[in-house]
């Protein structure tokens, strides 16, 4: 179906796509992954004609459809379904001719072509898409500039889905839904009828709706069969096997190389020098993995510990119109250790239930008791455009910090996970990635007792997802979560709170039972949990209390892992003087004493190793007791 043969693709001078090459088959469902900046995009361009390739091809079955979602948000007028319904170009130019032909014989031809292409149930099937999208009937009939630029964005995608284009592209399709709508789409790209090209960091939707991975990296198009964890486990095993083939042949490439410095000018060794260097000359270096570490991220715990509750609501009720509540009847609690994802369609109230917590809205009724001296962070998407375009990140923390050293000021920029020469950038020539790590920093750089997160991912690759998992589950505060990235709230989040109906309410289930809410798989709720089983934050309260009291073990393993390392060191540099073949032309006794070294190390990282099975076995016994 889609044929890439040494392409080459040049942007602004610096060479993105290099003598690269692909085949994917029609009907192929394809994830496109890499580091943010390598030229997914890119690509995406060159395949629709956009940008011409400097080498190299790309090619596609004549008369083939390309579909991706326009740039531009529709604006207009226009109901929703008219929109989405025009997009369907061939139907829309039949159903015109439909009404003017006067010829049978084409009229025949006309009515034949609309019914293979189902024009019939056109309308049915570009409501069902808007639906999923998260547009119920009303929505559908009422004019695009009634929407906000997120919800457009949601119709320029329904319009291309409702076209089904031989081949589908899609750049972060996410990037606007919000989970249910994540979650539908998910569904509906795995049986897509036809070829689907997608680019996207969120992992679940890697996992499911596709079944091969291209990797973008270093310039080469590398296919992988199966979904993004195959891949990643694939990637990481090979990238293991290759590191072992280059130390093993840098080994042999020392060695011939020492016996050639040795013997080359002896007449006995000759031959056998010229051999090996002809040996040298054929051997083909293996190149080092790549490692290219993301840097992690980094939330200052709160100063100051504060007591549970820490927010009480009971009968709240916020809104933005007096008489108009958004929300009513809140009456819940949050804990100073609390993880909480928010779940629910976008324009039920999450952001505004965010807003109340972080006290940027007032209660209308009820009552909020805040616990004395709580510190309440945000994060939102949009705030990045309070970011001071000119101003770079060192300048944007010197402000927070204007009496610190130097050094202590970009020691602080350094855990919001920018390189260092990021640092000195102005904040409009960050990628949006930088920006929210920007962002998220300065959000969270008091030290907040309660953490807001507002879908953090957006502008964030896979691997930088990784870092903010890390980072939230180290963070000693609470954490409010509004995402649509499943992959975050599964590996953060310990309890689900519905937005729905106007109310806030405990979810009664996981990610599993609300995803088959959503999507139909099947309308019955899980069975009441019974009334003695411990929350997910009970269990977490006790874990954490355990691992309180098991402290002293856990140092033991930590000293001792200490002492397997050191030991692993000075037996790798042992073997590395073992393997010089001047070791052994002088004194032997250099030599000899290395041995011996070599064997009483060995046996003592056997007796360190197998204390650290014994501790660590022990560690997890009782933690589990």
């Amino acid at each position: 179906m889609l044929t890439v043969t040494d392409l080459s693709l040049r942007v602004a001078g610096r060479l993105l796509i290099d003598h690269a090459s692909l085949s994917l088959p029609a009907g192929a469902k394809a994830g496109l992954v890499g580091r943010n900046g390598t030229g997914k995009t890119t690509l995406f361009r060159a395949i629709t004609g956009e940008l011409p390739s400097e080498t190299g091809s790309i090619a596609l079955p004549k008369n083939t459809r390309i579909g991706q979602v326009a740039q531009e948000a529709p604006g207009t007028e226009e109901p929703l379904i008219d929109i989405v319904l025009k997009a369907d170009r061939e139907r829309l130019a039949l159903m015109r001719e439909a009404e003017t032909a006067r010829e049978a014989h084409r009229i025949a031809e006309i009515h034949t072509r609309l019914a293979d292409i189902d024009a019939h149930s056109a309308e049915a099937r570009a409501a069902a898409i808007l639906a999923g999208l998260g547009f119920d009937a009303a929505a559908q009939k009422r004019p695009a500039s009634s929407f906000s630029g997120g919800w457009r964005m949601r119709v320029a995608l329904a319009a291309v889905l409702f076209a089904e284009p031989d081949l589908l592209l899609l750049d972060e399709p996410t990037n606007y839904l919000d989970l249910e709508g994540t979650m539908w789409l998910e569904s509906y790209v795995a049986r897509y009828p036809h070829t689907v090209l997608l680019i996207s960091h969120d992992r679940d939707l890697l996992n499911r709706a596709v079944s091969s991975i291209v990797h973008l990296e270093g310039g080469k198009l590398t296919l992988w069969r199966g979904g993004y964890d195959q891949f990643e486990r694939q990637y990481a095993e090979r990238a293991e096997l290759q590191e072992k083939q280059r130390v093993k042949q840098d080994a042999q490439r020392k060695h011939m190389e020492a016996f050639v410095e040795r013997f080359r000018y002896k007449a006995s060794k000759a031959r056998q020098a010229q051999s090996r260097l002809k040996a040298l000359e054929r051997l083909k270096p293996v190149a080092a993995a790549v490692n290219e570490s993301v840097r992690p991220f980094r939330f200052p715990d709160p100063d100051k510990a504060v007591a549970s509750p820490i927010i009480a609501l009971d009968g709240g009720q916020v809104g933005y119109t007096p008489g108009k509540p958004v929300l009513r009847n809140l009456t819940l609690r949050i804990d100073t250790d609390d993880r909480i994802a928010l779940l629910g369609a976008n324009g039920n109230g999450k952001s505004t239930f965010a807003k109340l917590l972080s006290g940027r809205l007032g209660l209308e009724a009820g009552t909020m008791t805040v616990a004395p001296g709580l510190k309440v962070a945000m994060f939102a998407q949009h705030q990045l455009e309070e970011l001071r375009p000119a101003e770079n990140a060192h300048q944007h923390v010197r402000r927070l910090m204007p009496d610190a050293p130097e050094a202590k000021v970009r020691a602080r920029v350094a855990q919001f996970g920018l390189a260092t020469e990021k640092m000195d950038t102005p904040a409009k020539d960050l990628s949006g990635g930088e920006k929210a790590r920007l962002l998220l920093g300065l959000s969270a750089f008091e030290g907040p007792n309660l953490f807001i997160l507002d879908e953090p991912t957006n502008h964030l690759d896979i691997d930088s997802r990784r870092s903010l998992i890390d980072a939230l589950n180290a963070f000693d505060g609470a954490v409010i979560l509004i995402s649509h990235d499943r992959h975050l709230i599964e590996a953060t989040a310990d309890r689900l709170w519905l937005v729905d109906g106007g109310g806030v309410a405990p979810f009664d289930g996981d990610l599993s039972d609300y995803r088959r809410q959503v999507t139909g798989g099947g309308s019955e709720r899980r069975e009441k949990r019974e009334a003695d089983r411990q929350s997910k934050a009970d269990k977490r309260r006790e874990a954490a209390r355990r691992r309180a009291e098991l402290e002293p073990l856990a140092k033991e393993i930590k000293a001792t892992e200490g002492l397997i390392e050191r030991t692993r060191r000075r037996l790798a540099a042992i073997e590395t003087d073992l393997a010089d073949p001047a070791l052994y032309n002088g004194d032997s006794a250099r030599a000899t004493e290395l041995a011996r070294e070599r064997a009483e190390l060995a046996e003592t990282l056997a007796r360190h190793e197998d204390a650290w099975l014994r501790l660590s076995e022990r560690y997890e016994e009782e933690l589990a007791s």
